[in-house]
């Protein structure tokens, strides 16, 4: 009888923490998928163990993706609540003492392994400033595309990449809009002027403001007793 999933996913942590001790990982169980947290100087060649070596076999990248952690563990906006006007989720500024990583930036890739049916998520911190980590087009190319999104929303630099150049934005854009401080309303706004015939750009009109999401939720959490919504709701329906 073959071994069960929970079984091989086990065994497949074990082997991971067995073979890459040395270069500094830690492998272990999150959200249901084996992980590997790889030191930025070591993902090269953590990588080239990974694709062909033959207890593992990841031959594919499915995918990668930037994480920063510049506001991680702050959660002002988790609640379950809501008030009767449905903006019981204000954001409270302050006070909120960051708990995790000390590291800024997250570099988290996807792999897959049809051979021996395994899934992994491998995760390197950067701390550095800027963000700089190996590229591992030379191991799996369809990390090009990935790579060049990563950088061109958190900024981060990868070593080693081809042709390492924005493919989302726009030519001249300034900045990286998935960074937590990367403001709402941007650097610079674009718009089309007539006298010059050109696109043209300016900086930003638009006043700050703090978006406070509006929610309004119609299940039995925010009904009364008597199976009413607020009373705000009722005298509505009286009148």
């Amino acid at each position: 009888m073959s071994d069960s999933p929970s079984e091989k996913l086990e065994e497949l942590i074990e082997s991971l923490q067995e073979q890459f001790e040395d270069k500094g990982c830690e492998a272990h169980l999150a959200f249901g998928e084996a992980t590997l947290v790889v030191p930025r100087g070591e993902l090269f060649g953590v990588a080239l163990r990974l694709r062909d070596g033959k207890s593992f076999g990841f031959e594919q990248l499915m995918d990668v993706c930037g994480v920063d952690l510049l506001a991680y563990g702050q959660s002002e906006w988790d609640t379950e609540s809501a008030s009767s006007t449905g903006f019981g989720r204000g954001a409270v500024r302050g006070g909120a003492e960051r708990s995790g990583p000390e590291a800024r930036f997250c570099v988290v890739y996807h792999l897959l392994s049809q051979r021996r049916n395994h899934r992994l998520r491998l995760r390197v911190l950067l701390e550095a400033d800027p963000p700089i980590v190996d590229s591992v087009v030379g191991v799996w190319s369809s990390a090009d595309w990935f790579e060049r999104e990563a950088f061109d929303m958190y900024g981060i630099l990868f070593e080693g990449h081809p042709d390492l150049r924005r493919i989302l934005t726009d030519y001249g854009f300034i900045g990286h809009p998935f960074r937590k401080d990367f403001p709402l309303i941007g650097h610079v706004e674009m718009r089309y002027d007539p006298d010059r015939q050109r696109v043209v750009y300016e900086p930003v009109q638009i006043e700050p403001r703090t978006l406070v999401p509006k929610v309004i939720r119609a299940d039995s959490r925010y009904l009364n007793r008597e199976g009413q919504k607020p009373s705000d709701d009722a005298d509505a329906s009286d009148a």
